[in-house]
Parts: C-alpha cells; sequence; structure tokens
C-alpha cells in the first residue's frame, strides 16, 4: 500500500469521526508528540469533536495535573489510568449539561517512551480508550500495551498517531465485535512496526468479553509473538515478566497436563537450581503451547484453549501462549529481555524433532544456522528419557541417536553441557502418552484417571472436558 494511500485512510477514519456530532471528547499524549491529535486536525472538522488535546512531559507539570507516581515509573498502567480517570470525569462534568443530549463522551490517552538520542531503553507505552458508547452511559474501557519497533522517533511517532486513530474509530464502530477491534488496530501499519503484547476490555459493554480470549487473538491476528498469563489467569507484559529472570520452559500442548509433564517439570527445576548462581527467587518456570497446537485449520477451539490455560493455571503454573514453531526463534523471544539463564524441558520425541534436517527448511543456513541461534550464551536443553511401552530400553539422552550424518555434532553438543539428562525421574510415569491419554478421556471413566494429576481428573470429569462422555 503506498505511503500516501495510508496516510488517506487514516485520516478517512479520522473525519469520519469528526463529522459525527454526537463524539466528543478529548486527546492526551505523553512521549512522542501529538500524533493522534495532529490526524485529527488535518482531516479537517475536528472543532466538532474535540475539546481538549495536551502534552504534558515535564514530570512536574505531569505530576500537578495527575499527580505522583508512586513506583517513578511514568510509563505504566498505573499513569494511563490517571489519566483516563482525570480527562474523562473532567469531560463529562464540565460538559454534559451544555453539550446536546444525545453526546457520547471519550478520553483518549497514551503514555510512552519513543526513540531519541538520549535513551537507549526499549519503546513501548501505554494507550487507552475511555468511553461512552450510548448517552448517559457509564463509560468501558479498552486498554492496550504496545512496543514500538520503527528505528526513528519520527517513524515511532507516526506508527503511534495511525495506531490512536484506528483505536478511537474501532472503538465507537465495532463494540460488538471485540476481535475486530483488535483486527483493526493493525491497520495501515506495515508488519513489524508494532506490537501489541497486551490488550483489556473492561466496562458495561464488555462485561461478556473474555480477555483471554482477546490476548490470544492478538497472536492469531499477527500483532504480537508471544501473550503469558500468570497463575490466575491475568495477563501479564512480558517484558516486566521476563525481565532479568531466569527462564525455565516446558513446552506441550497439554491435552491434557499429565503427570509425566508435572515430573518432567519437576525434574527440570531440580537441575536447573544447581547451576551456579541460579537464584529460584529469580527464576520464572513456564508451560508454553504454541498457536500450531491450538488451531486446527485455521480456527481455534475457545472452550479448549481456556480449559488448557485453567488447568495449567490451577497447578501453579505461568502459561505462555506463542507462534513461534523453532527452539531458536523461542530463546531470541526470551533473549529480548534477560541475560540471564535459559533452559528448554524436552522430551526424547523433541530432541527428535530438533535434529531433523527437514525441519529447518527455509531458513538459509539450514540446521547449522538453527543450532547457532539456539545454543549460545546460557541456554541449555533439558532432556527427559522415554519408555516405549512395548520395549525395554530406557531412551535416555546418552543413547540417543540422531541421524549419522548429525551425530558428531550431537556429541559436541552433550560434552559441552548443552544438552543434560534429566536425573531423579519417576520410572513408573514413562509409559504415559499424552495421545492415548486424551483418546481414554473420550470413553469416559477409566484408567486415565490415575495419569493426570487428581485435582486435573476432577476437573475434567466436571466440566467434561476434552471430549469426556462419561455417558459411554
Amino acid at each position: 500500500m503506498a505511503e500516501s494511500e495510508k496516510k488517506h485512510k487514516t485520516l478517512q477514519k479520522a473525519l469520519e469521526i469528526n463529522l459525527d456530532n454526537c463524539k466528543y471528547g478529548t486527546i492526551v499524549e505523553i512521549g512522542a508528540g501529538q500524533e493522534v491529535a495532529r490526524n485529527f486536525f488535518r482531516a479537517g472538522g475536528a472543532a466538532g469533536t474535540i475539546a481538549k488535546t495536551m502534552s504534558a512531559y515535564d514530570m512536574h507539570v505531569s505530576d500537578d495535573v495527575y499527580g505522583a507516581e508512586e513506583s517513578g515509573r511514568y510509563v505504566s498502567r498505573s499513569r494511563l489510568m490517571k489519566m483516563l480517570d482525570k480527562e474523562y470525569t473532567a469531560i463529562t462534568d464540565l460538559l454534559t449539561p451544555s453539550r446536546p443530549k444525545n453526546t457520547t463522551f471519550f478520553s483518549y490517552a497514551a503514555t510512552v517512551t519513543a526513540k531519541s538520542y538520549l535513551q537507549k531503553n526499549e519503546c513501548h507505552g501505554w494507550i487507552g480508550i475511555r468511553l461512552q458508547l450510548y448517552p448517559n452511559a457509564a463509560p468501558s474501557d479498552i486498554i492496550l500495551h504496545v512496543r514500538m519497533l520503527d528505528n526513528d522517533g519520527s517513524g515511532q511517532q507516526e506508527a503511534l498517531g495511525i495506531l490512536g486513530v484506528n483505536l478511537i474509530h474501532a472503538a465507537y464502530n465495532y463494540f460488538t465485535q471485540p476481535k475486530k477491534i483488535i483486527e483493526s488496530l493493525g491497520h495501515e501499519l506495515e508488519p513489524g512496526r508494532i506490537e501489541i503484547d497486551t490488550i483489556n476490555f473492561s466496562g458495561p459493554y464488555f462485561e461478556e468479553t473474555e480477555n483471554r480470549l482477546m490476548n490470544l487473538h492478538l497472536v492469531h491476528s499477527n500483532l504480537t509473538h508471544a501473550i503469558i498469563f500468570n497463575p490466575d489467569g491475568d495477563i501479564q507484559v512480558p517484558g516486566d515478566l521476563l525481565y532479568k529472570k531466569n527462564i525455565l520452559v516446558i513446552r506441550g500442548s497439554f491435552t491434557p497436563l499429565t503427570k509425566v509433564h508435572v515430573d518432567m517439570t519437576k525434574c527440570g527445576q531440580q537441575h536447573f537450581n544447581e547451576m551456579e548462581y541460579i537464584d529460584s527467587e529469580k527464576t520464572l518456570v513456564l508451560a508454553e503451547l504454541t498457536m500450531a497446537s491450538l488451531t486446527v485449520g485455521d480456527k481455534i477451539d475457545d472452550a479448549d484453549f481456556l480449559a488448557r490455560v485453567d488447568m495449567l493455571n490451577t497447578q501453579g503454573y505461568t502459561v505462555m501462549i506463542s507462534n513461534y514453531l523453532r527452539y531458536f526463534r523461542l530463546r531470541a523471544y526470551f533473549r529480548r529481555y534477560t541475560k540471564q539463564q535459559i533452559g528448554l524441558i524436552l522430551g526424547i520425541s523433541n530432541l527428535d524433532f530438533i535434529f531433523t534436517e527437514n525441519y529447518y527448511e527455509g531458513l538459509e543456513g539450514g540446521i547449522l544456522e538453527a543450532f547457532a541461534k539456539l545454543f549460545p550464551d546460557n541456554t541449555r536443553l533439558y532432556i527427559y528419557p522415554y519408555k516405549s511401552p512395548d520395549k525395554e530400553e530406557l531412551v535416555t539422552v546418552n543413547n540417543f541417536r540422531p541421524p549419522k550424518n548429525l551425530q558428531h555434532l550431537y556429541k559436541h553438543f552433550l560434552d559441552n553441557g548443552y544438552l543434560v539428562g534429566l536425573e531423579n525421574f519417576d520410572e513408573n510415569l514413562l509409559g504415559i502418552n499424552p495421545s492415548d491419554v486424551v483418546a481414554e478421556i473420550k470413553k469416559g471413566r477409566g484408567n486415565w484417571e490415575n495419569n493426570v494429576p487428581e485435582s486435573i481428573a476432577e476437573m475434567i470429569i466436571s466440566k467434561k472436558l476434552f471430549g469426556f462422555d462419561n455417558s459411554r
């Protein structure tokens, strides 16, 4: 799409809002110019829509208007909410008596840190809108966290200007379709300019909106590569959660979570914590699902997704959803936020996958490039053994056989500690196959209940998860 065409579409959206005499509000932007307000003024007719615009760059001025931040962080959700509270209350208290009765008020706010000559830190921000969707209605909020990825400040400002117009326009036009709001946020923005890694809908018109599904839709819509939920099921800003942490992750489909998964995690933690300089208090353990494990065709079963997240949360897991099929890309994502230790817990079948050259088709340097990106500084794979039900042999990291042409490479990684065999595992659990468990669940109650944690079995039965049918 040509640059002029993109600008035209953005201005058309702003003009559409400007020409609606019922919509009236404020735009307050801190940290990256006043590009959202500028788009509305450039579109024409803004006097009928914009009651006030403001930027409060000086911290003392900002504190005088919105109050001080106890944390000292001005680019934060807390700051954004103070801005929305102040601006929305001010405009509705002042103008409700004098404006036409069919007016719907809004306040848009953004607090961001953009690229500058003096700033070397990550460029990100909190953006939100509080709006009435009908006259005299209680307001609803849409809040999001965004990373700005352009290499220069002017590009970041432009991207934020487009994003802000998209948010205001979509909030008014698609409030009955929250997924469409999300899809609209990236309009007229090329891939790689912004990343939206959290979003939250609240208020009377979003009471039925499941925010976990909305955040999943960010990944599905390619607006972010990953989202993270804490054990309480609340969406987290990945950068805040991962910053300077040791990270240990177990990947799986978790349909369902079995005793094998729990044992893998326990053994992995034991080995990980034995490393020198590891502080368990600064270690984050993640259960990661890929989008590939959640989608059938291009569709996601919402109930199935929520069941998996709920199940993992009840066992104390922090849950990550990503679109990183290849492990080296997952590692690179973590390395964006931390220079500490990274551990990936894998089964033998996953190890076989990693040492399959076809897995890296399309990658210019093939398997060698992938390994160069997977195994540099402070990264290890922790390998859980496997025993086939029809064989007595225990397959471990020491007797696993990759393809012949990769055996020297495998030995190099093994001898240098990049591949670590897990010990102290429960050998009685090695025969559990999650695929067999889910097949048994569909037949009703049975031996599968012994292969999952007791509370998980109760959850599956009571909520009829994963196709459980007690009538069979």
